[in-house]
């Protein structure tokens, strides 16, 4: 099936829909015309003549534990200036930073 030559700005403003995206116009009208650029990328990589025996790179590049280099040991290394560090968190409870709650809100 061929690919179109770019994303209507009806099927573009479904998708903003979909993804729940707050755009003003022109973020709207800019992401828009990159996604249609990367359309047009991918149509000119599909004119690249490809040798029929190549195979497809679906796991990316090998890399065999012979080139691995060794996993180096975890070494503890405490950090040294705590309490400057505790003077600058806006709410601190027994050496604890406290965060605020993420408010959750339930998709329709």
């Amino acid at each position: 099936m061929p690919m179109s030559d770019s994303i209507s700005e009806e099927t573009f403003n479904h998708l903003v829909d979909l993804a729940a995206l707050e755009l003003d116009q022109a973020e709207a009208r800019y992401l828009l015309t990159e996604m249609n650029k990367q359309i047009k990328a991918i149509h000119e990589l599909e004119q690249i003549p490809l040798d029929v025996a190549t195979p497809p790179a679906r796991h990316g590049v090998p890399y065999p534990p012979s080139i691995c280099p060794d996993l180096r040991d975890d070494q503890v290394d405490a950090y040294s200036q705590v309490d400057a560090l505790l003077m600058q968190v806006p709410v601190c409870e027994d050496r604890y930073i406290i965060v605020p709650d993420i408010p959750h809100t339930e998709l329709e």
